[in-house]
Order: structure tokens, then sequence, then C-alpha cells
């Protein structure tokens, strides 16, 4: 693992030890532990600083002025670099927006999973905590949102690599229904993703930084769970 101590051990021959005689005499082998520390890599250190430093420019000016508008002269005077020096971290605009798009989905993912390990029991209120969970990141952040979830950039297709944080995501998503309900038809998790798409979008395009559609997002889980004969939690009276 990177960054870890690693150890390794040398026989060393100290010689012979004779008794009076050298017909006598004994090999001893002695062996020493050695403390061999990986040097850093302080240039690749560097690289990957600089390309963060670009990513978190790229997303300040699209939260400024919209995700079709990131152009490489705008992300190199941001962080005071000269825009051509911008093509030895990424070779084109789009390749900004891969390395967003994954890093948009890394983020969502980690929140999944955290989500995940401490949902409710009841089928419908975890299904509620994980719709909730995605439509709050999603409002939170319109352009990432449009980069994660909409075509909004012409011709602009993720790299594998930067796709791979949504379908672990997705996959984790089919897991959990599964063990809620024994859902499996690929139908209904369509149905729900468009379900809670099609609200966060009502909401960005309707009520940005509102809540109108986010008090109907429990109601279209309810909707959604009884579709699926899901039943209903029920509390008994103290």
């Amino acid at each position: 693992m990177a960054g870890s101590s690693q150890f390794n051990e040398f026989a060393m021959i100290t010689g012979l030890r004779s008794n009076k005689t050298l017909t006598t005499s004994t090999e001893k082998r002695i062996f020493l532990t050695v403390l061999d520390t990986p040097k850093r890599n302080r240039q690749t250190e560097r690289r990957e600083a600089t390309r963060v430093e670009i990513l978190d420019a790229a997303w300040g000016i699209v939260r400024d002025t919209g995700l079709a508008e990131l152009t490489l002269r705008d992300v190199a005077a941001r962080i005071g670099m000269r825009a051509p020096s911008l093509y030895s971290y990424f070779a084109s605009k789009n390749d900004i927006y891969d390395a967003m798009f994954g890093q948009a989905w890394a983020d969502y993912l980690a929140v999944t999973d955290e989500m995940l390990a401490t949902l409710p029991r009841s089928p419908r209120r975890a299904l509620k905590v994980m719709a909730h969970s995605f439509f709050d990141f999603a409002v939170a952040d319109l352009p990432r949102h449009q980069l994660m979830n909409q075509r909004t950039i012409p011709r602009f297709v993720p790299s594998d690599e930067a796709y791979a944080p949504a379908v672990a995501v997705l996959a984790r998503t089919k897991s959990q229904f599964e063990s809620l309900g024994n859902i499996v038809n690929p139908g209904h998790v369509d149905l729900y993703v468009a379900l809670i798409g099609g609200l966060v979008d009502s909401q960005q395009a309707n009520d940005p930084g509102g809540d109108r559609w986010a008090r109907l997002v429990d109601e279209a889980v309810d909707m959604f769970a009884d579709h699926l004969g899901l039943p209903r939690s029920t509390r008994r009276k103290p």
C-alpha cells in the first residue's frame, strides 16, 4: 500500500568462527531487519494537486455561469495558469467534464454507502430515506445535477472510469430494493428513478431553493410502494 513502510530481510554471513582447528569451523547467519521507507513522488503529488485545483476552478465557474459556459481560458485565468498549459493535465474541455462527472458520482457513492448503512428496517421508510438522499443531493447543486443526470453537454459521453461510480450507485440501489421487498423488476427500478428524478427536475425548474416538490417526496414514495404492494408500517398506540 502506498505510504506504508516496507520491511526486507537480508541474510549477512559474518564469517567462519574456528574452534582451534579449521576442520571444526561452523557457519553463523545473522538476520537483520531493515526499514525501507518508499520515497515520495513529489512530482506526482504536485500534478494531482494541480488537477484538483483545476477541477475546483471548473466547478466554481459552472456554478457562476452555467454548465455549458465552461471554457479552458476561464479555468486557466481562475487559477493563474496559461490556457495552453491546461492541456498537460486535461486534453480537452470534455476531459474536464469527464473528471467532474466521475468526481460528482464518486461523492454521491460515498453518500449512498453512508446512508445505506443506517437505513430503517421498514421498507417504506427505507425507500423514503433513499429518495430524500438523492433528491437533496441533486437539488443542492444544479450544474452538478445537470452533468450527472442530464445530457446538457453536446457530444459529451463519460468514460468507463468516470461512469463506474454511477454504475455502483445503481447496483447498490437494486440490491437494496431486493432486500426491502424483493423488488427485482427492472421496470420498477426505472419507475422509481423517473419518479424521483422528475421531482428533482420540477424543483430545480420551478422553485429553486424552495421545497415545493421536496414536500412531495414522501407522498410519491408511498404511491410507488402502494403500486408494488409493500405493506404500510403501523404503530401501536400507547
